[in-house]
Order: C-alpha cells, then structure tokens, then sequence
C-alpha cells in the first residue's frame, strides 16, 4: 500500500504588496502526494507554481493552511528546526546548478553529507563517488565545475540533492538552462532514479515533454488545480 510523503491542506499563499494591498498566488489548494510518486507541475508564467514547490519544501510558508512531510506537520517549524528536515529529508534542483566553482564534483556532492554528520569522512567520499556513478559521471570525479558541460553540471547537482537519500526530490525548472539532448538526458535520469529507486520527484517545469513523461501531471492555472492525472485513489480539492 502507497505511503503518504506529502499533504497540504487549504493551502493559501498572499504577498502584501504594500500595507493596504495583498495578492493571493494560491487562493485554496489541498492535494497528497504519495512515495514513489514522478509529479510535474505545470501551468502559465505566474500561476504559482515555484510557491507550490517552495511551500512543499518548507523554503516558504502559506498564509493559511498546513503542510505535512513525511507524517509531520512542518507549517510552524522555526528555521532552525526547518534547516535540519530540509538537510535530512528534501533533495532540491534548481534552473541553475549552483555548485561551489573552487570545488571538484566529489566534493561539491559530499557538502550536504558533511552538514548532517551520519558519515564518516570517508563513507562520504565513498558515497559521493556512487552518487556520481548513479548519475553517469564516474570519470568526472575531479573535475571543477568549470571543467563540466550545463547538462554534467545538473547532474552533479542532482548527485549532491540525493546526497541524505532525501524523501522527497524537487526540481524548479531543473532543464530550463540546458539544450534539448542535456535536458533529455535529465529527464532520463529523473526517470530512472524514480523507477529504479522508487525516488519521490516533484519537479515544475514549463517543458512539454519532461511533463509528458512524468506520472502525474498536475496542471496549475491562477494558483488553482486545473488537472490533475493523479490515480483515483488520491485526495484532491481546491
């Protein structure tokens, strides 16, 4: 039986524009994500897609509502508590790679391991390696970030947010810096990771094909679930 990774509960997300105006990016969305589960979120430029995201990975918090992760409400956790559940539970991917430029590939994969102190020295090393393996990159231990294409620094980047084997994998637009075949080969690897590893991935994307190939698609228009692929069995309203 499908275990629950994800809930969110009347959501709703309002930025105060000025003390006497406010605008409401997601007016009321409740939805369940379950483990193993390869979502993309899709939907027009500002339909309040990367506040989802952002809202699901505790990196911002609705105006209302409450979000769970991994059975545990996270709506009210302090930055501090929100800092160590991010570190130990969700893998983030962003447009840009961001790796360290004075670091090589091991080393950038083996930063997230280090802030959370379940390993030695030498299993992050280790581990670093395997990750960089998992993603094709086995001879590119050493080289720097400069030293890589876009599509090889992604996925360094996507080693080094699988680094805390992460509940949950999110991906802000984790092809929209990359040419076509780059971009498919992180779709391929998204794919993979999530058959092979049963890896929860939530990623939003505007390409059309990276949407296509995910199981679930859930389609965003002014902050309210336009569509939603999900099988019957999962909760939805808005």
């Amino acid at each position: 039986m499908a275990t629950e990774i994800l809930r969110l509960e009347g959501i709703r997300r309002e930025l105060e524009l000025s003390r006497d105006v406010r605008q409401t990016i997601i007016p009321n969305l409740s939805m369940e994500i379950m483990a193993g589960e390869f979502v993309a979120i899709t939907g027009p430029s500002g339909s309040g897609k990367s506040t989802l995201l952002y809202i699901m990975g505790g990196l911002d918090k609705p105006t209302y509502g409450k979000v769970w992760l991994d059975g545990e409400e996270i709506t009210e956790k302090d930055e501090t508590a929100m800092t160590r559940i991010r570190n130990e539970k969700i893998g983030f991917i962003y447009q840009f790679h961001f790796l360290l430029p004075e670091f090589n590939a091991v080393e950038n994969v083996s930063m997230p391991m280090m802030i959370g102190g379940r390993f030695s020295r030498k299993e992050i090393r280790e581990r670093a390696m395997k990750l960089l393996d998992t993603v094709g990159l086995d001879n590119k231990y050493t080289n720097k970030p400069s030293q890589l294409s876009g599509g090889q620094q992604q996925r360094v980047a996507i080693a080094r947010a699988l680094a805390n084997e992460p509940k949950v994998l999110l991906g802000d637009e984790p092809t929209g810096n990359l040419d076509s075949k780059s971009a498919r080969n992180v779709y391929e690897l998204f794919d993979r990771l999530n058959r092979e590893l049963n890896q929860t991935v939530i990623v939003v994307t505007h390409d059309e094909e990276f949407a296509n190939r995910a199981g679930r698609r859930i389609h965003l228009v002014d902050g309210m679930i336009e569509s939603d692929s999900a099988p019957k069995s999962a909760a939805l309203s808005v």
